[in-house]
C-alpha cells in the first residue's frame, strides 16, 4: 500500500490515528493545513458571509498539498497517510454554501479533481454525533465550540453519499464507538490489522469492534 487515507468527521480521531500508524511505519505523513486558514475564525462567527471564500481558500491549499506530496517520490518513506482527501472539499462546501456559490465551487472542483491521485484504501472512522461533540469540547478549539449536531450530521450524510457515488474506491468504514485507540494499545493493534493485514475489496467495507 503506497496511499492511506484516515479520513471521519469533525472530532473523529482521523490526525490522531494517521499520526499514530505514521510514526509507526515510518510513512510520510500528510496532514491538513488549517490552523493558520485566516478565514476559518470568521467564518464560525459569520458563516453566511466567509463560507465561499473560505471553501476556496481550502479546495486551493488542500490542491497544492496534495499535489505537491503525492507526486513527490521518497526512497526511505514509500508510503504517505493523509488525514483528508480532496473530496472534503465538496463534501463541506455542499453544507455551507449557499446554492449558486455551491454550482460555482463544484465547476472549480470537478476541473481539479481528476488530477488527484486515488488511494489504495480510503479509512473513515465513524463515531457517533454525541460523541463527536465530546470530543470537540475536549480539544477546545475555541472557533470549533459553536459547531452544532446538526452540522455534523450533514457532513456525515455527505460521506456517506460520497461512499454510494464512487464505486471505484475501496472504502473501509470503521466505528470506533467501542474502543480507544489512543489511550488502549490493543485497541490500535485492532485497527492497524484491519488496515494492513486483511484484503480489502472495491466497494464499501465496515468494522465494528
Amino acid at each position: 500500500m503506497r496511499y492511506l487515507v484516515i479520513e471521519g468527521n469533525i472530532g473523529a480521531g482521523k490526525t490522531t490515528l494517521a499520526s499514530m500508524l505514521a510514526k509507526d511505519l515510518n510513512a510520510r505523513l500528510v496532514l491538513e493545513q488549517f490552523a493558520d486558514n485566516p478565514f476559518l475564525p470568521k467564518f464560525y462567527n459569520d458563516p453566511q458571509r466567509f463560507s465561499f471564500p473560505l471553501e476556496l481558500s481550502f479546495l486551493a491549499e488542500r490542491y497544492k498539498q496534495l499535489n505537491d506530496e503525492l507526486r513527490a517520490v521518497s526512497l526511505f518513506q514509500p508510503m504517505v497517510i493523509a488525514d483528508y482527501f480532496f473530496m472534503k472539499s465538496l463534501i463541506f462546501a455542499q453544507n455551507t454554501l449557499a446554492q449558486d456559490e455551491f454550482n460555482l465551487y463544484r465547476q472549480i472542483f470537478e476541473i481539479i479533481y481528476s488530477s488527484i491521485p486515488k488511494p489504495d484504501l480510503y479509512v473513515y472512522l465513524h463515531l457517533p454525533v454525541s460523541k463527536l461533540i465530546g470530543n470537540i469540547k475536549k480539544r477546545g478549539r475555541e472557533y470549533e465550540q459553536s459547531i452544532s449536531s446538526s452540522y455534523l450530521e450533514n457532513i456525515e450524510e455527505g460521506y456517506f453519499k460520497f461512499f454510494k457515488q464512487h464505486t471505484d474506491f475501496k472504502f473501509l468504514i470503521i466505528d470506533t464507538s467501542n474502543i480507544d485507540f489512543v489511550e488502549n494499545q490493543e485497541d490500535y493493534k485492532k485497527i492497524k490489522s484491519a488496515i494492513f493485514d486483511k484484503h480489502h475489496e472495491i466497494g464499501v467495507e465496515r468494522l465494528f469492534f
